[in-house]
């Protein structure tokens, strides 16, 4: 397949920003102006309208989306000697946040449908040194949070879901962000909904664990200092939060654009020999990701790399084959489904500023990539 000019990005984050730089050139204006550069106004109104669009009570702005996790679990009380249940197919992060504090990440298998953790195989999973159940809205498609909130009460957990690529992402009509005790946010720039730099949150309709947070994020303290716990430096700063104030006004439109380009690919490929998306009755996925899966990955990448389209693998390694996670023992072969995803999965082009010319171009190719393998 001959190598074309214009290529397809993966994610254009600069046709992101031209799109908005006048509102955001406002908006980094504005602070300046202001000469306040933490935990001031921007902060403030960004946590007020970000909370409000997620139907939840707090919001708390954060560094990073680590730090969200990692602090929820910190106010949960969740420390050395706990468990924690996480899906077995995740970003490393999720689990890194449980060995922050540390606890032991026990790790559980997905629905394969759906790529999320089966609310099935979690009891089997549960101990009596349970803590809190760890669900991830992977993807950007709500997890089943009515079955796992259901089981958490059953067993007096908490639930913090990780909602790093759920940005409007519903479910049942009731958005992400509220649906669990606490919710852990990231506004890494690729997100959908995206700062200029690393930036998190949290959200919760539980007054105590926002100002916990809230405490944590500011070296322990809420008078200067006066330090009441061992707390971190983890704070959203004003610029990134008058910036994500602009993009959260366009984040509905944005996720329009990127469900018309899901719904092209669902209908264009059908049929052909990929494993598409498969969506959860009631859910209201973000489409962070496009994730098809197929045996033939390798093969495919390369042939769509060849036309210039730039395809991306969330992600290539499950995280109990990581070496950072080494010291448990996990031999190949112990989740098999997360391997399996992560040996077959491709992201497809899904950026909100693609142009029609461009998904076609991207269905095209794969619709002769898949003529091509008989």
């Amino acid at each position: 397949m001959a190598v074309v000019d214009a290529a397809v990005p993966f994610l254009d984050l600069k046709a992101a920003t031209d799109e908005l730089r006048p509102e955001i050139d406002e908006a980094i204006a504005r602070v300046l102006d202001r000469g306040w550069f933490l935990l001031g106004e921007e902060l403030s109104r960004f946590e007020e309208e970000f909370a409000h669009s997620c139907g939840a009570a707090h919001c708390v702005g954060l560094g990073n989306g680590l730090d969200a996790l990692v602090l929820s679990l910190r106010a949960l009380d969740v420390g050395t000697g706990d468990e924690v249940v996480v899906p077995s197919n995740t970003y490393i992060a999720t689990w890194l946040a449980v060995a922050a504090v540390g606890a032991t990440p026990v790790p559980v298998e997905p629905d394969p449908r759906t790529c999320n953790i089966d609310p099935e195989r979690i009891r089997a999973a549960i101990t009596p040194r349970t803590r809190v159940l760890l669900p991830v809205h992977l993807y950007g498609q709500p997890a089943a949070m009515g079955a796992i909130m259901e089981i958490a009460r059953e067993h007096g957990l908490k639930v913090l879901d990780d909602a790093a690529q759920a940005h409007g992402a519903a479910l049942h009509g009731r958005p992400v962000g509220a649906l669990a005790d606490i919710t852990a946010w990231s506004f890494y720039p690729g997100k959908n909904l995206g700062a200029l730099g690393d930036a998190g949150a949290i959200t919760t309709d539980d007054p105590l664990l926002a100002d916990r947070i809230r405490v944590l994020r500011n070296y322990g303290s809420r008078v200067k200092y006066v330090n009441e716990v061992q707390g971190v430096n983890s704070r959203l700063d004003d610029m990134h939060a008058a910036v994500l104030r602009v993009k959260l006004r366009h984040l509905g439109a944005w996720n329009g654009r990127r469900t018309a380009i899901a719904g092209r690919y669902s209908e264009a490929l059908a049929g052909l020999p990929f494993v598409l998306p498969s969506i959860l009755d009631g859910a209201e996925t973000a489409w962070h990701l496009y994730v098809i899966r197929t045996p033939h990955r390798d093969r495919i990448r390369a042939a769509l790399d060849a036309a210039g389209i730039q395809t991306l693998i969330h992600y290539p390694i499950p995280p109990h084959l990581q070496a950072a996670f080494a010291s448990r023992g996990w031999a190949k072969g112990r989740f098999p489904l997360a391997e399996e995803i992560a040996c077959q999965a491709i992201s497809l082009p899904l950026g909100p500023q693609l142009v029609p010319e461009q998904v076609g171009r991207v269905i095209r190719t794969l619709r002769a990539i898949a003529d091509s393998l008989g």
